[in-house]
């Protein structure tokens, strides 16, 4: 921060129990906490470990939506822990550093992190770096969303639909009716809701139908893709 500047900021707002979580790993106590309170007041929820022992005990017990990791710290560095957390995990990672040495930004990035921040840095600066970081991360689980049926399992950027190791070969209409339910899981939708116009509105029942031949271990008694009497459908993924 501008020195690890004062900060200016709104009143407290209790995190939201769905607000993302950050970890904050800093050997520099003061930092962290300075770090922890902006962001708390911002409406995130956070965590601190003070070096890479107790962030990988933290990441041991909790689920962490992105972590703010200071390079230069005694034992483990930011680098090497960044280094290791990529082999098993794409947490997305925004690092600290005192260095701004053009090699120190790329050896940064080359170790798996999705962003490099130089101190002394703004705290509207790291706001909006977290901001865009986890904007980026929450656009890309979408696109590799996968919706579960039994034994079944659906990719929805793919449209693909498979039985383990076996693809189930989909037709175009099913591959968008299958999107559709997937982005409103749990909820009823007219037939209407499920087709262009009207006229094709007439065509739903057998496309389901056919559609739960491909999904459903019983077609005639489906647990997956169920019919709301005067509703429509209803998919209930696991």
């Amino acid at each position: 921060m501008s020195n690890t500047a004062e900060l200016s900021t709104p009143s407290p707002q209790p995190p939201h129990e769905d607000a993302a979580h950050i970890l904050v790993v800093d050997d520099d106590r003061r930092i962290r906490e300075l770090i922890k309170r902006y962001l708390s007041e911002h409406g995130y929820r956070v965590s601190t470990a003070e070096n890479a022992a107790d962030a990988r005990a933290a990441l041991d017990n909790l689920t962490f939506d992105l972590l703010v990791v200071d390079v230069m710290m005694p034992g483990e560095s930011g680098l090497e822990l960044t280094n290791a957390l990529r082999r098993t995990s794409n947490v997305p990672i925004l690092m600290l550093t005192a260095k701004t040495e053009t090699d120190d930004r790329i050896s940064g990035l080359e170790s798996g992190a999705d962003d490099y921040l130089g101190k002394p840095f703004e705290p509207r600066e790291l706001l909006l770096r977290i901001s865009t970081i986890l904007r980026r991360a929450r656009a890309q689980s979408a696109r590799e969303e996968i919706i579960t049926l039994g034994e079944n399992t659906f990719n929805v950027a793919r449209g693909e639909l498979r039985r383990g190791d076996e693809t189930i070969r989909l037709t175009t209409r099913e591959v968008q009716l299958m999107r559709l339910f997937a982005a409103h899981p749990g909820e009823a939708m007219s037939r209407l809701d499920l087709c262009d116009n009207e006229a094709a509105e007439r065509s739903i029942d057998v496309q389901i139908n056919r559609l739960r031949r491909k999904i459903e271990i019983d077609p005639r008694n489906p647990l997956y893709l169920q019919t709301v009497r005067g509703e429509g459908y209803i998919l209930i993924p696991d």
